[in-house]
């Protein structure tokens, strides 16, 4: 399976949906409310990065990274999420080619560390673990983590950026 992860071009924002929509409809411990917040972070400017994942010229896969505050001040933080692979293309490596790409860009946009909700057994194989020092309030601790990449680990609350309070 050759899959290309690229970035969004104009016209994947359909495609994105689609994906995102198929990839949470029979997920756990989810509002189905992922497909609108990529579309809120993208209208409002926020969505610093967003990678496709393309098989056979079709999207198959998709990441989004926006910025997060901290309470502390610290600044160049990253939300990763959501990140969607179609059920059908499921366990061929796509998710972790994602995550890889949105790491290395991460590292190249000079970020300080990157955040997510999740499974610590699924990401911590990336360097994600549950930190102590950061806080997303009303989430167990075992599913926020943070993936340091350069500098001193912040410690705070940390906020999502509003799109993530998307319901449409």
């Amino acid at each position: 399976m050759s899959i290309i992860i690229r970035r969004e071009q104009s016209g994947d924002a359909q495609a994105i949906h689609d994906v995102t929509v198929a990839a949470f409809l029979d997920a756990p411990h989810t509002d189905h409310t992922e497909q609108f917040i990529v579309k809120a972070l993208r209208e409002s400017g926020a969505l610093s990065i967003s990678l496709v994942a393309e098989y056979g010229g079709k999207i198959v896969g998709h990441v989004a990274l926006s910025p997060v505050t901290i309470s502390d001040g610290a600044d160049s933080w990253y939300g990763l999420g959501p990140i969607s692979v179609l059920p059908d293309s499921q366990n061929y490596g796509i998710g972790t080619k994602l995550m890889n790409a949105a790491i290395q860009e991460l590292t190249e946009i000079k970020a300080k560390g990157c955040v997510l909700l999740g499974d610590s057994g699924y990401y911590h194989r990336f360097g994600f673990e549950p930190r102590a020092e950061l806080v997303l309030p009303d989430v167990p601790p075992e599913y926020f983590q943070a993936l340091l990449i350069q500098g001193e680990l912040p410690r705070g609350i940390v906020a999502y950026h509003d799109a993530f309070s998307a319901k449409c």
